[in-house]
């Protein structure tokens, strides 16, 4: 049977976001959270290792298969958190372990410091802290993020077979082919002019604003639910540990082989170190 053999649903107002699980509509969830561009199917490697756990891996909109925002929306962070705690108050979630990846382990780091009755525990997978920039380049993002949206909407990519576009997304990731099957699978659909990626293609613009590092901060220090971070050591991440880690209240960091997708690449680590968190 495979790791998350249950396609959930859930319509949250307008929205309608997917999810994969290793139960039946768990009660009480472990929710996990992917990054940018991927989808649930990026915590099946983990799920292999975590089969106690009721799993619910949950897809952003514009990922997977999720809805896309409405033709005359954009994609903005704070939404996705929004997207969550729409998503709790309705299922009457309350006090979850949440495991964020990247931008999924930013919303849930945002979430936790905004609505702490949510979030017990946090487990963030080579993610620490926000993207950040600083108040004096404020105009210059705006009017990025403006003019990424006014130019000319760009072609999505198409593949003659799921095989393509796996390799197509192996060589922008640090995993295997193995791995890029796994998001290539869950993550593309057949049209007339071939395969192609069903995420919204303006997930790729240009953010309007970016939170300081003064704001980053803050929202850290809001935060007061114990934290694991599972930093690789062949990342980028790594770098934001140094500056971030010390606004954290309750913080415990481990060190994985591997790159970003570490939970991917090298799930039974990750596992083994989410255990003995969540047994603490």
């Amino acid at each position: 049977m495979p790791s998350l053999p249950f396609a959930l649903q859930y319509a949250v107002g307008q929205q309608s976001l997917a999810a994969l699980s290793n139960r039946d509509a768990p009660e009480t969830p472990v929710l996990c959270l992917h990054g940018w561009l991927d989808n649930a199917a990026s915590f099946i490697p983990l799920a292999q290792q975590l089969t106690e756990a009721p799993l619910l891996a949950l897809e952003f909109p514009g990922h997977g298969h999720s809805g896309h925002r409405s033709s005359d929306a954009h994609y903005y962070f704070f939404d996705w958190v929004q997207d969550i705690v729409t998503l709790c108050r309705q299922q009457q979630w309350q006090q979850l372990t949440i495991i964020g990846h990247s931008m999924g382990a930013m919303v849930a780091t945002a979430l936790a410091a905004s609505f702490p009755e949510l979030v017990a525990k946090l487990v963030l997978i080579d993610s620490l802290g926000f993207v950040t920039d600083s108040a004096e380049n404020t105009a210059k993002q705006l009017r990025d993020g403006i003019s990424s949206r006014l130019k000319a909407s760009s072609r999505p990519p198409y593949y003659a077979s799921l095989a393509e576009a796996a390799t197509a997304r192996q060589k922008q990731s640090d995993f295997s082919l193995t791995e890029a099957m796994l998001l290539a699978e869950r993550g593309t659909i057949t049209t007339a002019q071939g395969l192609s990626w069903r995420a919204d293609m303006r997930l790729r613009h240009s953010s309007v604003y970016r939170l300081t590092p003064q704001q980053a901060e803050a929202l850290i220090n809001a935060v007061q639910c114990p934290v694991l971070g599972i930093i690789a050591n062949d990342s980028a991440f790594a770098a934001k540990v140094k500056h971030f880690a010390p606004h954290y209240h309750q913080l415990t960091l481990v060190d994985v082989s591997g790159g970003h997708h570490c939970h991917m690449t090298q799930p039974a680590s990750v596992a083994q170190h989410i255990q003995c968190f969540l047994a603490a």
